[in-house]
């Protein structure tokens, strides 16, 4: 049975989300009534010195980072191969753990993005005075607290650029994420590293506004990229929505030539971000509020608690020691009104992913139909083997699947089912969610849009008049 050691008292008690290399827990200290995340990175048979070496530099790294606006990094314990026969061998980092994050699907607002653009400068800009180079800023790294704050996270591949003796030196690694990638590393010359980070502020800015990102790559393998450097992109949507401060903004953190390219102070004072903020001193639920309003008015929130039938009822108040009630210091009022904790079979839940739904149907019902969806969509997937819960319940069907978005670039992720009642217990449901661990979130809520509304699901699909 697969057992977790406890992190500096904390307890691994639910997955929560993931990456390519990584699986993110969400972790309890019952003593303390604390709640954090800890992300683990597995260690095994081969696992190389230069693995070691780079999660080693990540923590270091990480562990010096102490602002508003960059997510904490607690702890981090190793468990080594030789205890493999009681713990899973791997690195284990406690962080402060996140309400949410940004997952703009056709922007998030003027206003929504100004507020949360000036919080980014500001963690930039403490990072960069700490001789600190991100080097993988996007939407997705970029995580809100319980009080709505920003918080900048994964430093998997960040670097020191300025030494302690003051000097700066060029990077030359080629890394980070090819929508959110500055153009000059597509040569083999060695680069400035602040540049980097400004233009995936830029695509962050742009993305915010419009709802995706202005091209897959800045290459000439892209039209989009193209188009933009010729002047010919400022007529189409969305460059054409955008106001004149805004855009004038992203056209100078976009600036192709790293010497002419806006740097933070520049940023600061341009008068986009000069303005004073609408949202600075709302509540966090009026801020949960603006967040969700794009989602409101494409209709995405209404399968999150559906609201046309019964409240979903029977649920099971005994849990076990997997499942914690949304106490622990992490239920807000921003957490609430993003919606963020789910009503299950087991209890209310921690469910960050806002790509969920409830179905009339059970699960072993669903499930048919939506491998059946799924390969009509094009969408590869692979069903996991049941698990199973103490609580008398079914368990939990789990299918990886993965799939390409328009621009051929792929996602991957999870989809999982668990019965639920509801009707007075009784009629048979299922609560369902879809977390993406690889590829743009933008591309991973078109695709969760595509499963609801296809023809064989929507019918099952309960949601709100």
């Amino acid at each position: 049975m697969t057992k977790y050691p406890k992190v500096s008292g904390y307890d691994l008690v639910q997955q929560i989300g993931g990456g390519g290399f990584s699986t993110v827990f969400r972790a309890v200290n019952l003593e303390q009534n604390r709640v954090a995340a800890c992300k683990l990175v597995l260690i095994t048979d081969k696992t190389t010195e230069k693995d070691r070496k780079t999660i080693d530099k990540e923590t270091r790294i990480h562990s010096v980072l102490k602002h508003r606006y960059v997510l904490e990094l607690i702890c981090a314990v190793t468990v080594e191969l030789k205890y493999r026969e009681v713990y899973v061998p791997g690195i284990y980092m406690l962080l402060e753990l996140a309400a949410g994050g940004i997952s703009p699907d056709v922007g998030v607002g003027d206003e929504v993005a100004h507020l949360y653009f000036n919080q980014l400068l500001a963690g930039m800009e403490y990072i960069h005075g700490k001789g600190i180079c991100h080097r993988d800023l996007k939407p997705e790294n970029l995580l809100l607290d319980i009080a709505g704050n920003l918080k900048i996270s994964d430093f998997g591949l960040s670097a020191v650029f300025r030494l302690t003796n003051g000097k700066t030196r060029s990077l030359s690694e080629r890394c980070g994420s090819l929508p959110y990638v500055a153009p000059e590393l597509n040569s083999d010359e060695p680069y400035n590293a602040e540049p980097i980070d400004m233009w995936g502020i830029g695509v962050i800015l742009f993305t915010l506004l419009a709802g995706n990102t202005p091209w897959d790559e800045p290459t000439r393998h892209s039209p989009e990229f193209r188009r933009y450097k010729a002047g010919d992109i400022f007529d189409e949507d969305p460059w054409n929505r955008l106001s004149e401060n805004a855009l004038s903004l992203i056209c100078g953190l976009l600036t192709i030539d790293t010497r002419k390219r806006l740097t933070l102070p520049e940023a600061f004072q341009h008068p986009w971000c000069t303005r004073a903020s609408q949202l600075a001193r709302q509540s966090p639920a009026v801020l949960a509020d603006k967040l969700t309003e794009s989602l409101r008015a494409t209709g995405d929130m209404d399968y999150v608690t559906p609201a046309d039938r019964e409240s979903p009822m029977d649920v099971d108040q005994e849990e076990s020691d997997t499942e914690m009630q949304p106490a622990m210091g992490h239920n807000s009022q921003f957490t609430q009104s993003l919606m963020l904790f789910s009503q299950t079979q087991s209890g209310a839940r921690y469910t960050p992913h806002l790509t969920r739904f409830y179905a009339a149907l059970g699960p072993a019902l669903l499930i048919l139909i939506v491998k059946e969806t799924l390969s009509g969509l094009g969408i590869v997937y692979k069903e996991s083997p049941r698990q199973e819960r103490h609580n008398g319940s079914k368990g939990i069907w789990k299918m990886r699947v993965g799939g390409k978005d328009a621009r051929k670039i792929a996602f991957k992720g999870w989809i999982e089912m668990e019965e639920f009642s509801y009707g007075d217990g009784e009629i048979e449901g299922t609560f369902c969610v879809m977390s993406r661990d690889e590829g743009n979130p933008l591309s991973w809520r078109q695709f969760f849009k595509a499963l609801v509304k296809a023809e064989a699901v929507f019918p099952h699909v309960l949601r709100k008049k």
